[in-house]
Formats: structure tokens, sequence, C-alpha cells
């Protein structure tokens, strides 16, 4: 099923000259890992325990499969890549992909899960958890270029606000990484 910001639907225009590197989520795989073991593990005990009662029969260890993956399937975390002008999200079976160049607006939502949602000019839509951000330097040195890119040309109408105290607490975290690392704690 395609949605309407999908990028295989969606033109993305050229992409920005210069030196191309691409950053990733470095804690990705580690997450898919503990997704993949949480469902493992609830799979050997929901088979374990049907089992010891006498009742496993091959349609409720189905059913069982199928619960498991369906915790997989919530547990599996977002890919995030990001490179000299662009920042994408992947899921599953979709891929999102926003020009940070061309940003017009970011969006704080709070709540359970904390999102930023990023808007381009060209009508694509990325959200992301900040924690990815605060986590990933690399990430965040490419999204904060292709933002001051956009404050620049006066594309980015909203969001400023955010950003600057997203900023600040990756500078945080990256300092008290910085004095941990180094014994000065």
């Amino acid at each position: 099923m395609r949605r309407r910001d999908d990028t295989h639907t969606r033109p993305m225009g050229s992409h920005p000259a210069g030196a191309v590197g691409v950053a990733y989520d470095r804690d990705w795989r580690a997450d898919v890992r503990t997704a993949l073991r949480c469902a493992g593990v609830l799979l050997g005990l929901l088979l374990g325990v049907d089992w010891a009662a006498g009742s496993l029969t091959w349609w409720r260890g189905g059913l069982w499969g199928v619960l498991a993956l369906l915790l997989l399937l919530v547990l599996f975390p977002v890919r995030v890549s990001a490179g000299a002008g662009w920042l994408a999200v992947r899921r599953l079976l979709v891929t999102r992909r926003v020009r940070t160049d061309l940003l017009i607006a970011v969006r704080p939502l709070d709540g359970v899960a904390q999102r930023l949602i990023l808007r381009d000019t060209l009508g694509n839509r990325v959200e992301i958890d900040p924690e990815v951000l605060i986590r990933n330097p690399d990430l965040w040195y490419l999204l904060d270029e292709g933002v001051r890119v956009s404050e620049a040309a006066g594309t980015l109408l909203c969001g400023t606000t955010a950003l600057h105290r997203l900023a600040r607490r990756v500078d945080r975290e990256t300092a008290l990484g910085v004095f941990r690392v180094s014994d000065m704690e």
C-alpha cells in the first residue's frame, strides 16, 4: 500500500554538490538484535508453557509464532541515515527522505514517544526520534548543516527554536560523553 508521502512517489530534486558522506544510526543493529531476542524469548516462553501444560498442538504453535512475529514487527527499529543535504528514515517496507537543505518546518511532538517531524519544500515528510540524533553526533552534524542552509535561504519558517534546543542537548550529551571517556566526570 502506498502512502501519500512515500519517497518513491515524490520527486526529490537533485542532491546538493559537495562531498557526500553518509552517516547511519550506530545502534540500529543492536536494536534489531534486541527486538529479535524479545520475540524469540516470547515464542520460547509461550511454547514452553503450552508444552508443559500438555496442550501444544501445531495450530497453537503457529499462533504463538504469529504473536512473536507481531511483537518483532512492533519492536523493529527504524534505520536513520543522513548525507549532505538529506535525511532518510527506513522502516520495514517504506523509506522516506527529506531534503534538509530545503526544510520549511520542524515540529516537535511531545508525549510518550517524542518525535521530530521534518518537512521540506518538495512536500516530503520524515518523522524521527530525537534520541537517535543525540546518540549519533554524525547524524546530527549532517542534519544541522542542512538546517543552517535552510535558515540562510529563508525556507525554514517554523521550528528553529526546537532545533536550537535539540542542538544544546546534543552538545551537552557529547561533552558529557567526552568527559566520561577521559575520566573527567
